[in-house]
């Protein structure tokens, strides 16, 4: 059998899985599916990425050793995978022995071979990114370019791996097989980078221990991406299942997010002519989503549960809309708006419609049998080859959108077929054997479409083939040929493959959810204050040279300050806890810029620093020789 190895990224195990996480996998999974029906012999490996500073930092937080932490995150992905109908043929996690001693193994070939040295690393890193960035990379105010965040100014002993002695042989590389990294704008990306000269990249870390520790220094941990990119070949079997691996290896792709392309384009098939061994034949670099048109963060609470999608619509409904909203490889937008609008239209409307009216014709005339096997129409057979072909095409290319445009336009097709048609005159006016052709036809398009729809919908289409009364869990090759439906078999109207869903109620919903996580942010963001507001104020020593109470008023003393350049009334509530004589000649801290208000008819410029309770007040008072008018810091 020919042989397709397909991986994903390894998640990091520092959150919950979330619909970006779920749109990469999907994606694998459905090349998967497509493969195995085209008859390979699929290796299709996802996983978790474990070690790192990032996952000690997140584990301490949670007062948990990062093993727990993984432990317990690692089980929310494989339960969403699960739900999701995610046929992977291995998951690994970083902290499996095996790939902990492969990579301590590798690690240590190429320390033996020359390609690792011990250095001195000194530069800026991002903990969030694992990344290292110099310092003309980074953008105003030391801030990570990929993520935004600050970086750290770090110095210590470092290994480092001699990326620079690859440039030439990667440029070359690129050169012969250009479709290497898709989109083609990406690769452009890539080469352009390469070009304008490597340096040397730390391959060890000494300011954390979760990690792989250096096999021959005990002090150094291996750098996470070093460690997270050799998954792709211990995971097939590398250092202990030799068949295994040569069986499977190069990868046929791997599917990744565009914001790691460099760590896959650049430095993982120069980590791999290190080691003797052929790079990847395609990396494909997918784009982000925004949600309802804003980033995806979790600072705006708008990170997509698949989870509460999946309870709402179906997994299925989920992996379609996936696949089907945004051509693989740009970036895209999570509109439920657009959701619906899918389900309504193309799913139930298209779909759906076309299955139940077609069956109702086949048990109303025929009683629910498969007429007679009908070689087809030139027309029809044209049509369906011509969307075998796109689909093939579209496939073979990871265009997954324009798979299921060419797949729903021969659905929009057979229903305009069945209008053209009407087998319902053909019936009235007895050619029965006109009809049995037009209602085969039209059955056996809904079965290459339930093979088309496979890959996408797996729960689903084999739901059309029970409708059809074909007995399949996973389509074959030769399914595709026409006349896989015998005559005489049952079909089974059932219940609708898609229900219509309720518009302003599902948008009303997720209205509801965002004005709720924006009144939520408000609060919470106002109970805070920026260093940038904090500044605003200015605080300054002053001393008070006049003090009376406001008349009809037991706690508020009016006093005249002295600032230094000017005197001031204020206000003070404070008259439960002194008398007006016992702050005479006292030193104060005074807030000099706040806008006046008027109480009990006094003008009060400002405020003065106090503490305590309902019972008691406090004035910080200062040393009598504090300078009036010095700033407070």
């Amino acid at each position: 059998m020919k042989k397709f190895y397909i991986t994903t990224p390894i998640y990091y195990v520092n959150d919950i899985p979330h619909v970006g996480h779920a749109y990469t996998t999907i994606a694998a999974d459905v090349m998967a599916r497509y493969k195995r029906v085209k008859g390979y012999d699929v290796f299709f490996l996802t996983g978790t990425d474990e070690h790192g500073q990032k996952i000690e930092k997140a584990a301490r937080s949670m007062g948990l050793a990062p093993k727990e932490l993984a432990d317990k995150v690692v089980v929310n992905f494989k339960k969403l995978w699960e739900r999701l109908g995610i046929g992977y043929s291995h998951f690994i996690r970083t902290t499996d022995f095996y790939h902990e001693e492969g990579v301590s193994r590798i690690f240590e070939m190429l320390y033996k071979k020359g390609d690792i040295y011990l250095g001195e690393y000194e530069g800026w890193y991002c903990v969030p990114c694992e990344t290292f960035w110099a310092e003309s990379q980074l953008g105003s105010g030391n801030v990570c370019p990929d993520c935004g965040r600050p970086v750290e100014k770090l110095k210590e002993k470092s290994y480092f791996f001699r990326l620079s002695a690859y440039q030439d042989r990667l440029l070359e590389f690129y050169e012969k097989n250009p479709d290497f990294v898709r989109p083609q704008g990406r690769m452009n990306e890539i080469v352009s980078f390469v070009k304008r000269g490597l340096e040397d990249i730390s391959v060890s870390r000494t300011t954390f221990k979760w990690g792989i520790p250096v096999p021959f220094d005990k002090s150094h941990v291996i750098y996470v991406w070093f460690d997270a990119l050799f998954n792709y070949v211990t995971g097939i079997g590398y250092g202990w299942d030799e068949e295994k691996f040569k069986k499977y290896w190069p990868a046929d792709i791997h599917f990744i997010g565009k914001d790691i392309l460099r760590f896959h384009a650049i430095y993982w098939p120069a980590f791999l002519m290190a080691c003797g061994l052929e790079p990847p034949r395609r990396i494909f670099a997918h784009g982000w989503w925004t949600v309802e048109g804003r980033k995806m963060s979790k600072s705006l609470r708008n990170i997509v549960d698949p989870n509460k999608l999946i309870d709402q619509f179906g997994a299925d409904v989920v992996r379609y809309f996936l696949m089907r909203e945004v051509p693989f490889g740009l970036d895209g937008d999570f509109s439920h708006k657009a959701l619906v609008t899918r389900i309504n239209s193309e799913l139930a409307n298209d779909l759906g419609n076309l299955f139940h009216r077609v069956i109702a014709m086949t048990e109303r005339y025929f009683k629910g049998t498969v007429p007679p096997y009908f070689e087809g129409s030139n027309e029809v057979r044209t049509k369906v080859n011509e969307t075998l072909r796109e689909y093939e095409e579209a496939m073979e290319n990871q265009a997954f959108s324009r798979a299921l445009e060419a797949t729903f336009n021969l659905v929009r097709y057979a229903n305009r077929y069945v209008d053209t048609k009407a087998p319902w005159e053909l019936y009235k006016s007895g050619k029965l054997e006109e009809l049995g052709e037009v209602l085969y036809e039209l059955l056996e398009i809904m079965r290459i479409t339930a093979i088309l729809c496979y890959p996408f919908m797996p729960l689903k289409s084999r739901e059309m083939f029970k409708k059809l009364g074909v007995d399949k869990v996973e389509p074959e090759e030769e399914d595709f040929n026409w006349g896989g439906l015998k005559g005489g078999e049952r079909v089974a109207k059932g219940d609708p493959l898609f229900v219509r869903v309720d518009e302003e109620e599902v948008l009303g919903k997720v209205l509801k959810e965002i004005e709720d996580a924006e009144k939520e942010e408000k609060e919470e963001m106002e109970e805070f204050v920026s260093i940038e507001d904090f500044v605003k104020l200015k605080l300054v020593v002053a001393e008070v040279i006049e003090a009376e109470r406001v008349k009809n008023s037991s706690k508020l003393i009016k006093l005249i300050l002295n600032i230094g350049n000017e005197r001031r009334t204020v206000v003070a509530g404070i008259g439960g806890s002194y008398e007006p004589s016992e702050l005479v000649g006292k030193k104060v801290i005074y807030f000099s810029n706040l806008k006046p208000k008027k109480i009990r008819g006094i003008e009060s410029q400002g405020m003065i620093l106090a503490a305590g309770n309902e019972e008691r007040i406090y004035l910080p008072i200062l040393p009598e020789d504090t300078p009036v008018g010095s700033p407070v810091k």
